[in-house]
């Protein structure tokens, strides 16, 4: 197998006392989607703001292309940090700015443009996700599904190498949760950048996976190809996948 392009080892994290990532192993492939499943509040999000360095692990390591996060000099870590991008789940579009100025904001915020070669950017980025009618309205004049692909184009903008999704689908129907992940995939594809999608909408999300990460107790239970979910014979996983509650008891097994 190829070197992957990240590489979590045992990775650990507790807030207040309380364990949340309790040694999580996991390889993130160059040039696909991987899909980190599992219950709500089992970690996910947690897992994906340490990739981008917004939280700091008690413990483990982070890998980029070989190479351990914490054993760079501080001017390479920065440089990994700016070539990643990150969707927030609420969008974290800006009300008091229009279309244009959101996705402006990170090219302002990181890179040393004129003015002009930042409008440049943008006009090109909103060309590219046919958002260029829409570039002079604010956010709370555009549709939901308008303002995913809003952020989907600030967090693409910077042209990064990893972009990560902490769960791009939520609160959609089914019809726009499929038009956001038929988005995100065909972006995969256009801008040729590495993905970590957090998500518990299965199997919608399989369909644009070549990767998937079950995280469960605060620790990666299986991985692997989405085809090869199904034939795993871990009964955590079956059951998540079956969309069936834990044992009576389970709850009270992990908390110990």
């Amino acid at each position: 197998m190829n070197q992957p392009m990240i590489e979590i080892r045992g990775l650990t994290k507790a807030f207040q006392g309380q364990p949340v990532l309790r040694g999580v192993d996991m390889i993130v492939p160059e040039g696909m989607v991987t899909a980190v499943i599992g219950k709500s509040g089992e970690g996910k999000s947690v897992l994906l703001k340490h990739i981008i360095g917004l939280l700091t692990q008690d413990a483990g390591e982070i890998l980029f292309q070989g190479e351990a996060l914490s054993a760079m000099p501080k001017a390479a870590r920065r440089a990994f940090r700016r070539r990643c991008s990150y969707m927030f789940q609420n969008m974290a579009l800006f009300d008091s700015m229009t279309v244009a100025e959101n996705i402006a904001l990170p090219l302002r915020e990181t890179e040393h443009l004129s003015e002009s070669a930042a409008a440049a950017k943008v006009a090109a980025m909103a060309e590219r996700l046919e958002l260029t009618p829409i570039l002079g309205k604010y956010p709370s004049q555009i549709s939901g599904g308008m303002q995913k692909r809003v952020a989907l184009a600030r967090a693409l903008v910077t042209e990064p190498h990893v972009v990560l999704f902490d769960e791009p689908t939520t609160g959609l129907d089914p019809i726009r949760k499929a038009s956001v992940l038929a988005l995100i995939d065909s972006s995969r594809r256009k801008f040729g950048f590495t993905a970590v999608l957090v998500s518990h909408d299965i199997p919608d999300v399989f369909g644009v996976a070549g990767h998937v990460a079950m995280l469960d107790a605060g620790r990666i239970v299986w991985q692997g190809s989405p085809a090869a979910i199904g034939h795993c014979d871990d009964p955590v996983v079956q059951r998540f996948l079956a969309g069936e509650p834990e044992p009576e008891g389970d709850e009270f097994a992990v908390a110990l």
